[in-house]
């Protein structure tokens, strides 16, 4: 199919120009939820929830700054990594990275977060979202599970929705199920990819290959 870009020749705003606009017009579309998908939102972790965070060894945040503009980036770490203070309050260790710090710069600015907690060969995820502040604390930092060299940052976030998500999305990607994955070699690596972000004369696959090496040994530093 054909999809006119119209004057701008932006093929998103053709799309957008009859997306939909109301909840009214999504009620239209869907079913109501059944009522327990709603009664499942709490706004407390749970000891089973707080069970489950304590087996989470990967955690995506979702945040965004001022003007809308959203980020979601991975933090991983050993099972518990994240430490559970009470019902209402978890804390994330940050990390050797890249150093850009996206999460923190719109946690500085909104004072909200949004995370999905996996735990890699199981189904099960778990939406948690609040607010949120960075902390430089000691004694709070020094409570945290390494995850590389001790932590100049963490993340605190006050929990407001707990919610236990249906694993259809992991089962529908057979996320765990190696022989249902792409083969490595019809996937660009991330040295291709990195190469064509950076479009830098004279760059080649080779260099950015040995510099993730490097990067990866170096990851606790």
């Amino acid at each position: 199919m054909t999809i006119d870009k119209g004057t701008t020749g932006l093929l998103f705003d053709s799309l957008q120009a009859d997306a939909l606009t109301s909840p009214d017009q999504l009620c239209e579309l869907y079913p109501q939820p059944n009522p327990n998908a709603l009664r499942k939102e709490i706004d407390h972790l749970t000891e089973e929830t707080r069970a489950l965070i304590g087996c989470s060894s990967l955690v995506f945040i979702g945040s965004a700054d001022a003007e809308g503009r959203a980020d979601v980036t991975p933090r991983g770490g050993p099972a518990g990594f994240v430490l559970v203070l009470d019902e209402r309050t978890l804390v994330i260790p940050d990390a050797t990275g890249n150093k850009r710090l996206d999460t923190m710069h719109n946690v500085l600015e909104t004072g909200r977060v949004g995370l999905l907690f996996l735990i890699p060969g199981r189904p099960t995820t778990l939406r948690v979202n609040g607010r949120a502040c960075v902390s430089a604390r000691p004694e709070l930092l020094a409570q945290l599970t390494p995850v590389g060299k001790p932590p100049v940052t963490a993340l605190v976030v006050h929990v407001e929705q707990v919610y236990p998500h249906c694993p259809k999305s992991l089962i529908r990607a057979n996320a765990w199920q190696p022989k249902k994955w792409v083969p490595a070699d019809a996937q660009p690596t991330s040295a291709e990819v990195t190469l064509a972000q950076l479009n830098l004369p004279g760059l080649t696959v080779d260099q950015i290959e040995e510099a993730e090496r490097e990067s990866l040994r170096l990851r606790y530093e």
